[in-house]
């Protein structure tokens, strides 16, 4: 093993060679449409070039200068504020040009084609941001918290994007590779020594080491699953028989009458959507079509699609009429379920029956879609069965692709805990622990990857 590799410097002259020489690029950065501002941002090694046609001028570096805008034949287009970030003192690292004017439509089209013809190009979908990237200004996970931050759909979501954003989850995610370089340094250098006989104080402090890195990986792991329901949200997928309430329910959840309700049975012959609010926590409901045997056409359809969007669900509501019970068909189309999936039986309209009653089983809940009674425990048990911890103080915005990572982690560790003793074996899944959490911040990660990730990103951003 090399030391480089060791200490975790693999990539970092790449990264300099690979963002030294590039295209000029430009975006909007501001949204489309009419608004009191618009922006244009510029960034590359002919960004003073660009200054010059536009502005005749290459602004004081961070000095905000009133300015007007030209296009290529000296003609006015705008009047505004430029600033000028002069590399590496800029977001991407190179230098940068951001033209605020006003924000009418045909103003910025203009102003970007006169930046374009003045020698940049259109930037694509992320690449100020992966040129931050590229220039060592983020780690990959704080480049993915942008658009999470962006993106973010509740308060709590943007607090925990933002504290990415900030470092906070590599720095996490930094510690534990250290202690997990740390520990292959010292089992290397008992492999490079193989006449020392390897004493019981050596494997107890190995062991001992290896046990605090998986705790900690273990409490990263738990923090970041809470930011990942934060980032993307609880899929809820109301299902059961018709006229059980199940679009009533969605309504009163949603606090607006989005679903159809009628007394016939098999209104809704579509998956309708509604995000919702519950403790910072973005919930996105899914009312679907009742699940019964149908000779309808369209309502065949519609029970399909139902059984789609029940296999992408994190948590089922199965609504039933608490004033009927369960039927046979009913029986047997619960048994059909996900069984994976977390479940909670709702017992609508029990503000028919003559006492409120209590739950028989765990994850049994009565309410009254038509008064509003029992939702708050519902709205409770909903967060709890898709495994959110409240009050939870620390949360990282987490996506997919880092809980794999850090199950991967888990797992070698777990191998290597397995391997005491058999110190080559040891070694090789700490290694591969090592790469795993190396995925996460950008230090282990191939192209491929790089392009998927930042081609999600809006343009200019």
């Amino acid at each position: 093993m090399a030391s480089d590799e060791i200490a975790g410097v693999s990539g970092v002259f790449d990264r300099v060679v690979v963002g030294s020489a590039r295209d000029t690029i430009a975006a909007l950065a501001t949204p489309a449409g009419r608004g009191g501002i618009g922006v244009v941002r510029v960034s590359g090694p002919g960004v003073e070039r660009v200054a010059h046609v536009i502005l005749s001028r290459v602004p004081r570096p961070r000095v905000a200068t009133y300015s007007v805008f030209c296009d290529a034949h000296g003609d006015a287009i705008d009047e505004g504020i430029a600033l000028y970030f002069e590399a590496p003192n800029s977001y991407t690292g190179e230098s940068v040009l951001e033209l605020q004017g006003h924000g009418g439509p045909v103003l910025m089209r203009s102003l970007l084609s006169a930046c374009l013809d003045a020698g940049a190009r259109l930037a694509e979908p992320g690449e100020f941001t992966r040129r931050a990237y590229l220039a060592g200004r983020l780690d990959l996970a704080q480049a993915e918290a942008v658009a999470d931050l962006i993106d973010a759909e509740s308060r709590e979501a943007a607090r925990s994007a933002l504290r990415s954003l900030r470092g906070e989850f590599s720095s996490a995610i930094e510690e534990l590779a250290a202690r997990v370089i740390e520990l292959r340094a010292l089992v290397e250098a008992m492999l490079d020594f193989p006449e020392e006989e390897v004493d019981g104080v050596h494997r107890d402090d190995a062991s001992s080491r290896l046990n605090g890195i998986r705790a900690a990986l273990s409490s990263v792991r738990a923090t970041s699953r809470q930011g990942s329901l934060l980032r993307s949200g609880v899929q809820v997928v109301i299902v059961g028989r018709p006229n059980v309430g199940k679009s009533s329910l969605l309504n009163r959840l949603a606090g607006e009458d989005r679903a159809i309700v009628a007394a016939t049975p098999g209104t809704t012959r579509d998956a309708l959507r509604e995000t919702i609010d519950i403790d910072g926590v973005p919930v996105n409901l899914v009312d679907t079509a009742g699940l019964r045997e149908s000779h309808d056409e369209v309502e065949q359809l519609g029970i399909q699609r139902s059984w789609k969007e029940l296999a992408k669900a994190d948590v089922l509501l199965w609504v039933a009429d608490a004033t009927a019970g369960m039927d046979s068909e009913g029986e047997e189309t619960l048994d059909r379920l996900p069984e994976a999936t977390r479940r909670i039986s709702v017992l609508n309209k029990a503000d028919l029956l003559p006492v409120w009653p209590s739950p028989r089983r765990e994850g049994e809940i009565y309410v009254s879609a038509l008064t509003g009674v029992g939702l708050g425990e519902l709205r409770v048990e909903i967060l709890r069965a898709a495994g959110w911890v409240s009050g939870t103080q620390t949360v990282f915005s987490a996506r997919e692709r880092h809980l794999r990572a850090i199950a991967r982690a888990q797992l070698h560790l777990d191998a290597a805990h397995g391997r005491l003793g058999e110190w080559e074996f040891f070694a090789e899944e700490l290694r591969l622990a090592q790469v795993a959490l190396g995925e996460i911040t950008g230090e282990f990660t191939p192209d491929d990857l790089l392009g998927e990730i930042f081609g999600r990103f809006c343009i200019g951003k």
